[in-house]
């Protein structure tokens, strides 16, 4: 029988041999299993991957390799559309630069406004206006109108006697919101 060893320091004691003779195995104790098996695994770890846990921080010059330079036929660019597809905010801008050419106007489609042309009668303040809605009969009481956040942010000057478009709720057709300003 071999004794049970419980501490570090009895690994120094000699362990007796066994009584045949067969080869001896040795046996540690847990704590040095564990500790044994952290290191080893962390060791893996390093070899595996490219973190440097435990590389010093100050920056270290880089390491020159030789590089090798592959060359391909390269078939000729074609000026056409392509067809990949891009998301977010380069769709939008690829949007808005395929808008610029273009002289017709752009405008997401709702369903729930009147959409009516008008000319500017009076300059109120706070952004509001008194506008006619074009072809309608002089009986037909002026528009109240205020500008959109596009017009207010792009700061889109609007002078009595302009061209407009307006967007009507179908709920109130005394007010509306001025969308765009004809040139």
């Amino acid at each position: 029988q071999l004794p049970k060893i419980n501490t570090l320091a009895s690994l120094q004691k000699p362990i007796p041999e066994p009584l045949n003779n067969q080869h001896a195995t040795t046996i540690l104790p847990p704590k040095m299993m564990k500790l044994i098996l952290v290191l080893l695994s962390a060791m893996l770890c390093m070899s595996s991957t490219s973190v440097n846990a435990f590389a010093p921080s100050f920056p270290t010059a880089p390491v020159r390799s030789a590089t090798l330079q592959f060359t391909t036929p390269s078939a000729p660019i074609s000026t056409s559309a392509t067809s990949t597809t891009l998301f977010g905010k380069k769709a939008a801008r690829a949007a808005g630069n395929a808008r610029k050419g273009k002289s017709e106007r752009v405008k997401k489609v709702k369903d729930d406004v009147i959409e009516v042309e008008a000319t500017v009668i009076e300059s109120l303040p706070n952004a509001m206006f008194r506008c006619t809605i074009d072809g309608a009969p002089e009986t037909q009481e002026p528009v109240l109108a205020t500008i959109s956040g596009k017009i207010r942010k792009f700061f889109v000057k609007i002078l009595v006697g302009d061209k407009v478009t307006i967007e009507l709720s179908p709920y109130d057709l005394t007010r509306g919101r001025i969308t765009f300003r004809k040139r």
